[in-house]
């Protein structure tokens, strides 16, 4: 039996969806895709420009020509993948604790969705390719092969968050990281259009006491099975 060739993976943040599909794509020589920096993209470039994140119209006019791309690392500093805005390297720009706090606003605009779902779906139907978000399972990838829903407790995921941080140098304390955390996830799984939730055939994998490497060996055996 072949492998899955279009594997989704969802989840809310610091549940390990990242770590997982970088590792899966390797393994199969698929392409890792994180869709979640794209709305980061778009986040960072309205809080650039000043504009009010609470402008849904000029938010999605943003969104609708800015020149994002994605491609495998250039720079061995941590990164899994280079996220070029107009040919800058934003990759670690979109990680600051500002967009944190502002891109799931901007990922519940329905014109900044649907940009955005339009490219990861030409993607994702390609195959061979390994899609990381909250919704891929769901609304961009529906037809994928494997649907994963990773998760756990919002102190595991915290936690995970605030090493993350130190590694780079940012003294961001735990207690904020949790509470915006919950916060995010909040605003994620009420919103109106694509919701946090995992699909009804996705296969639901909670990591509070799973390590990375036990959660690649029970994904991968499904990916090959």
């Amino acid at each position: 039996m072949s492998p899955a060739s279009m594997i989704a993976i969802d989840g809310p943040a610091a549940s390990g969806k990242s770590t997982l599909a970088q590792r899966l794509a390797s393994k199969l020589g698929y392409l890792y895709f994180d869709t979640g920096v794209m709305y980061r993209a778009v986040t960072l470039a309205a809080l650039r420009r000043e504009v009010s994140i609470e402008d849904e119209a000029i938010v999605t006019e943003i969104a609708k020509c800015l020149p994002i791309d994605v491609r495998p690392p250039s720079i061995r500093d941590g990164r899994k993948y280079d996220v070029l805005l107009g040919g800058e390297d934003i990759t670690w720009d979109i990680r600051s604790s500002e967009v944190d706090a502002n891109v799931s606003q901007v990922s519940m605009y329905p014109g900044v969705r649907q940009a955005m779902t339009q490219l990861q779906r030409e993607i994702g139907l390609r195959g061979e390719v390994v899609m990381v978000g909250r919704d891929i399972g769901t609304v961009v990838l529906p037809e994928a092969d494997l649907k994963v829903y990773l998760d756990a407790s919002d102190e595991a995921r915290a936690y995970r968050r605030y090493l993350e941080c130190q590694e780079r140098g940012e003294g961001e304390p735990y207690q904020e990281i949790l509470r915006s955390m919950r916060d995010r996830d909040r605003l994620d799984s009420t919103r109106d259009l694509a919701p946090l939730r995992a699909a009804a055939d996705a296969i639901v994998l909670n990591t509070t006491e799973l390590d990375a490497d036990q959660v690649f060996r029970r994904v991968l055996k499904m990916a090959q099975n």
